[in-house]
Protein backbone atom coordinates (compact mmCIF):
# COMPACT_ATOMS: atom_id res chain seq x y z
CA UNK A 1 0.00 0.00 0.00
CA UNK A 2 1.35 3.37 -0.57
CA UNK A 3 1.76 5.77 2.10
CA UNK A 4 -0.85 7.63 3.62
CA UNK A 5 -1.04 11.57 3.17
CA UNK A 6 1.29 13.70 5.35
CA UNK A 7 0.15 14.88 8.11
CA UNK A 8 -2.07 18.88 7.80
CA UNK A 9 -2.65 17.55 4.00
CA UNK A 10 -5.25 16.62 2.16
CA UNK A 11 -6.46 12.68 2.28
CA UNK A 12 -4.94 10.51 -0.58
CA UNK A 13 -6.84 8.91 -3.38
CA UNK A 14 -5.77 6.59 -5.36
CA UNK A 15 -7.62 3.88 -7.64
CA UNK A 16 -6.78 0.09 -8.55
CA UNK A 17 -8.29 -2.55 -10.96
CA UNK A 18 -8.17 -5.82 -9.43
CA UNK A 19 -10.02 -8.90 -10.87
CA UNK A 20 -12.41 -10.99 -9.03
CA UNK A 21 -9.87 -14.23 -8.89
CA UNK A 22 -7.60 -12.07 -6.72
CA UNK A 23 -10.36 -9.76 -4.96
CA UNK A 24 -9.92 -12.06 -1.47
CA UNK A 25 -6.03 -11.66 -1.51
CA UNK A 26 -6.54 -7.63 -1.75
CA UNK A 27 -9.08 -7.53 1.02
CA UNK A 28 -6.60 -9.52 2.96
CA UNK A 29 -3.32 -7.71 2.30
CA UNK A 30 -5.94 -4.40 3.15
CA UNK A 31 -6.78 -5.93 6.60
CA UNK A 32 -3.32 -6.62 7.42
CA UNK A 33 -2.04 -2.85 6.62
CA UNK A 34 -4.54 -1.50 7.68
CA UNK A 35 -5.42 -2.92 11.50
CA UNK A 36 -8.47 -5.02 10.00
CA UNK A 37 -11.59 -3.34 8.48
CA UNK A 38 -15.24 -3.62 8.59
CA UNK A 39 -17.67 -3.93 5.55
CA UNK A 40 -20.40 -1.74 4.17
CA UNK A 41 -22.58 -2.58 1.91
CA UNK A 42 -23.57 0.94 0.35
CA UNK A 43 -25.48 1.69 -2.94
CA UNK A 44 -21.77 2.83 -4.82
CA UNK A 45 -20.31 0.00 -3.91
CA UNK A 46 -19.00 -1.92 -1.18
CA UNK A 47 -17.01 -0.06 1.56
CA UNK A 48 -14.45 -1.61 3.58
CA UNK A 49 -13.58 1.04 6.71
CA UNK A 50 -10.63 0.14 7.91
CA UNK A 51 -9.17 0.65 11.47
CA UNK A 52 -6.91 3.48 11.35
CA UNK A 53 -9.14 5.40 9.22
CA UNK A 54 -8.31 4.37 5.71
CA UNK A 55 -11.48 3.84 3.26
CA UNK A 56 -11.90 1.68 0.24
CA UNK A 57 -14.65 1.89 -2.19
CA UNK A 58 -15.52 -1.19 -4.53
CA UNK A 59 -17.23 -1.01 -7.17
CA UNK A 60 -18.30 -3.54 -9.77
CA UNK A 61 -17.51 -3.70 -13.24
CA UNK A 62 -21.08 -3.93 -14.46
CA UNK A 63 -24.65 -3.77 -12.77
CA UNK A 64 -25.48 -7.74 -11.74
CA UNK A 65 -28.73 -7.34 -14.27
CA UNK A 66 -30.51 -10.31 -13.09
CA UNK A 67 -27.21 -11.75 -12.58
CA UNK A 68 -25.73 -11.50 -9.36
CA UNK A 69 -22.43 -13.20 -7.81
CA UNK A 70 -22.77 -15.87 -5.53
CA UNK A 71 -20.77 -16.34 -2.17
CA UNK A 72 -21.58 -16.35 1.14
CA UNK A 73 -20.81 -12.84 1.93
CA UNK A 74 -20.80 -9.30 0.18
CA UNK A 75 -17.19 -9.44 -0.53
CA UNK A 76 -17.05 -12.75 -2.19
CA UNK A 77 -20.77 -12.08 -4.14
CA UNK A 78 -18.74 -9.26 -5.67
CA UNK A 79 -16.12 -11.10 -6.78
CA UNK A 80 -17.84 -13.64 -8.43
CA UNK A 81 -19.86 -10.95 -10.41
CA UNK A 82 -16.91 -9.57 -11.70
CA UNK A 83 -15.50 -12.85 -12.60
CA UNK A 84 -18.30 -13.92 -15.13
CA UNK A 85 -17.78 -13.61 -19.10
CA UNK A 86 -19.49 -10.38 -19.66
CA UNK A 87 -18.71 -8.98 -23.47
CA UNK A 88 -17.38 -5.61 -23.74
CA UNK A 89 -16.47 -3.12 -26.30
CA UNK A 90 -13.86 -0.69 -25.79
CA UNK A 91 -13.54 2.53 -27.53
CA UNK A 92 -10.53 4.69 -26.34
CA UNK A 93 -9.97 7.87 -27.66
CA UNK A 94 -7.83 11.08 -27.28
CA UNK A 95 -6.16 13.50 -30.00
CA UNK A 96 -3.11 11.68 -30.90
CA UNK A 97 -4.88 8.29 -32.06
CA UNK A 98 -7.05 5.67 -30.65
CA UNK A 99 -7.97 2.25 -29.25
CA UNK A 100 -10.56 -0.31 -29.88
CA UNK A 101 -11.61 -3.71 -28.95
CA UNK A 102 -13.71 -6.11 -27.52
CA UNK A 103 -12.85 -8.04 -24.07
CA UNK A 104 -14.22 -10.82 -22.25
CA UNK A 105 -12.50 -11.76 -19.02
CA UNK A 106 -10.02 -9.26 -19.58
CA UNK A 107 -8.58 -10.91 -22.51
CA UNK A 108 -9.38 -9.09 -26.09
CA UNK A 109 -10.80 -11.10 -28.96
CA UNK A 110 -10.44 -8.31 -31.29
CA UNK A 111 -8.72 -5.06 -31.44
CA UNK A 112 -6.71 -2.13 -33.02
CA UNK A 113 -5.17 1.05 -32.19
CA UNK A 114 -4.02 4.04 -34.39
CA UNK A 115 -2.59 7.32 -34.50
CA UNK A 116 -4.01 10.51 -35.47
CA UNK A 117 -2.80 14.40 -34.61
CA UNK A 118 -5.04 16.77 -33.60
CA UNK A 119 -3.31 19.99 -33.39
CA UNK A 120 -2.95 21.72 -29.22
CA UNK A 121 -4.25 24.78 -28.48
CA UNK A 122 -2.16 28.01 -29.30
CA UNK A 123 -1.83 30.94 -27.31
CA UNK A 124 -1.37 33.18 -30.12
CA UNK A 125 -4.06 36.08 -30.78
CA UNK A 126 -6.03 37.80 -33.83
CA UNK A 127 -6.01 35.51 -37.26
CA UNK A 128 -3.38 33.39 -36.10
CA UNK A 129 -5.57 32.51 -33.40
CA UNK A 130 -8.46 32.07 -35.40
CA UNK A 131 -6.32 30.04 -38.23
CA UNK A 132 -5.70 27.55 -35.84
CA UNK A 133 -8.88 26.93 -33.95
CA UNK A 134 -10.02 26.68 -37.41
CA UNK A 135 -7.31 23.57 -37.79
CA UNK A 136 -7.57 22.24 -34.94
CA UNK A 137 -11.66 21.83 -35.37
CA UNK A 138 -10.85 20.23 -39.09
CA UNK A 139 -8.17 17.80 -37.65
CA UNK A 140 -10.77 16.71 -34.41
CA UNK A 141 -13.39 16.24 -37.12
CA UNK A 142 -11.35 13.93 -39.07
CA UNK A 143 -10.60 11.97 -36.17
CA UNK A 144 -13.37 11.44 -35.09
CA UNK A 145 -15.00 10.61 -38.12
CA UNK A 146 -11.97 8.09 -38.93
CA UNK A 147 -12.27 5.93 -35.56
CA UNK A 148 -16.06 5.66 -35.69
CA UNK A 149 -15.41 3.63 -39.21
CA UNK A 150 -12.57 1.97 -37.63
CA UNK A 151 -15.08 0.65 -34.69
CA UNK A 152 -17.88 -0.06 -37.28
CA UNK A 153 -14.97 -2.45 -38.45
CA UNK A 154 -13.59 -3.55 -34.79
CA UNK A 155 -17.08 -4.28 -33.72
CA UNK A 156 -18.71 -6.09 -36.47
CA UNK A 157 -19.43 -9.65 -36.02
CA UNK A 158 -18.67 -9.33 -32.42
CA UNK A 159 -21.64 -9.38 -30.07
CA UNK A 160 -21.15 -7.39 -26.79
CA UNK A 161 -23.68 -5.83 -24.23
CA UNK A 162 -21.82 -2.94 -22.74
CA UNK A 163 -19.39 -0.73 -23.92
CA UNK A 164 -16.47 1.23 -22.51
CA UNK A 165 -15.19 4.86 -23.50
CA UNK A 166 -12.24 5.83 -22.39
CA UNK A 167 -9.51 8.60 -22.65
CA UNK A 168 -11.22 12.38 -23.94
CA UNK A 169 -15.26 12.62 -22.80
CA UNK A 170 -15.89 14.79 -25.65
CA UNK A 171 -13.96 13.30 -28.45
CA UNK A 172 -15.77 9.41 -27.47
CA UNK A 173 -19.08 11.22 -27.41
CA UNK A 174 -18.95 12.60 -30.48
CA UNK A 175 -17.65 9.63 -31.92
CA UNK A 176 -20.42 7.46 -30.56
CA UNK A 177 -22.96 10.15 -32.02
CA UNK A 178 -21.07 8.98 -35.37
CA UNK A 179 -23.98 7.48 -37.87
CA UNK A 180 -21.97 4.35 -38.33
CA UNK A 181 -22.29 3.81 -34.64
CA UNK A 182 -25.65 4.47 -34.08
CA UNK A 183 -26.45 0.57 -33.03
CA UNK A 184 -23.66 0.04 -30.34
CA UNK A 185 -24.37 3.88 -28.95
CA UNK A 186 -27.57 3.10 -27.53
CA UNK A 187 -25.48 0.01 -25.87
CA UNK A 188 -25.11 0.41 -21.83
CA UNK A 189 -22.41 2.38 -20.88
CA UNK A 190 -19.59 1.50 -18.03
CA UNK A 191 -17.79 3.67 -16.06
CA UNK A 192 -15.13 5.20 -18.09
CA UNK A 193 -11.75 4.87 -18.05
CA UNK A 194 -8.92 7.85 -18.23
CA UNK A 195 -6.11 6.05 -20.14
CA UNK A 196 -3.11 7.53 -21.77
CA UNK A 197 -2.65 7.65 -25.28
CA UNK A 198 -4.24 4.79 -26.88
CA UNK A 199 -1.42 2.38 -27.99
CA UNK A 200 -1.68 -1.69 -28.23
CA UNK A 201 -0.46 -1.97 -24.71
CA UNK A 202 -2.80 0.53 -23.71
CA UNK A 203 -5.86 -0.90 -25.11
CA UNK A 204 -4.60 -4.49 -23.82
CA UNK A 205 -4.61 -2.89 -19.79
CA UNK A 206 -7.62 -1.35 -20.68
CA UNK A 207 -9.56 -4.83 -21.12
CA UNK A 208 -8.17 -6.32 -18.21
CA UNK A 209 -9.25 -3.10 -16.41
CA UNK A 210 -12.79 -3.02 -17.57
CA UNK A 211 -13.77 -7.00 -16.09
CA UNK A 212 -12.13 -5.71 -13.18
CA UNK A 213 -13.61 -4.18 -9.86
CA UNK A 214 -12.75 -1.23 -9.60
CA UNK A 215 -11.00 0.04 -5.91
CA UNK A 216 -10.73 3.79 -4.61
CA UNK A 217 -8.91 4.11 -2.10
CA UNK A 218 -8.90 6.68 0.50
CA UNK A 219 -6.17 7.46 3.34
CA UNK A 220 -7.65 9.47 6.44
CA UNK A 221 -7.02 13.41 6.66
CA UNK A 222 -3.67 14.19 8.20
Amino acid sequence: MPSPASAGGPPSVRTAFVSGARLAGWAERFSASHGGYRLQDDDDGLRLVAADGTVALLQAPWPADGRPGRGAGPLERLAALASQPRRLGLLLVRRGGYGLGVASEGTLHASKAGTRYVQSRTAAGGQSQQRFARRRSSQADALVVAVAEQAGLVFAGHAFEYLVPGGDRTLADLVLAEPVLRDYAQLPRLAYLDVPEPRAAVVKKAAADACAVRITVADPPG
